[in-house]
């Protein structure tokens, strides 16, 4: 699967159900040796004029559940 695919999908923690933010705006962490995804960094930005400020949030690659046609499920704990 190319990033580029993966950049309008929607992630969402099962458990709560809360959204946890759009992945256009993220960074893969890659394993120089193995070359595995590590984690990935979700930047979501805030809304200008409003005061709200840009944040970052780290998921591990191993909390994902599943990759679907518009969301992406995982299991934060």
């Amino acid at each position: 699967m190319r990033m580029k695919s993966l950049a309008k999908k929607e992630v969402i923690d099962v458990e709560s159900g809360v959204k946890l933010g759009v992945l256009g705006r993220a960074d893969l962490i890659i394993d120089p040796e193995s070359g595995d995804i590590k984690s990935l960094i979700i930047m979501n930005q805030g809304l200008i004029g409003f005061g709200a400020s840009r944040k970052e949030l780290t998921i591990d690659w191993n909390q994902i559940e599943t990759i679907g046609e518009d969301t992406i499920l995982l299991k934060k704990s």
